[in-house]
């Protein structure tokens, strides 16, 4: 059986941190941040864990 390949497009968007999780940046950070106020900001510069279910379909990618 053949090795799975490691999808690029993953690796780039998610880290794995030292313990095993997998961790993604939030959403709605890219542009248009002059509407945005600074406390909602703040929050999503913050990473966020992955959820269980989606994480051990990321695994077999990375």
């Amino acid at each position: 059986m053949p090795k799975i390949r490691t999808r690029h497009s993953v690796r780039r968007r998610i880290k794995k941190t030292s313990t095993g999780k997998l961790m993604r940046r939030m959403s709605c950070v890219g542009h248009l941040k002059t509407k945005k106020p600074r406390k909602r900001k703040r929050r999503l510069k913050k990473n966020v864990r992955i959820t269980p279910g989606l994480e051990k379909q990321l695994k077999r990618l990375l």
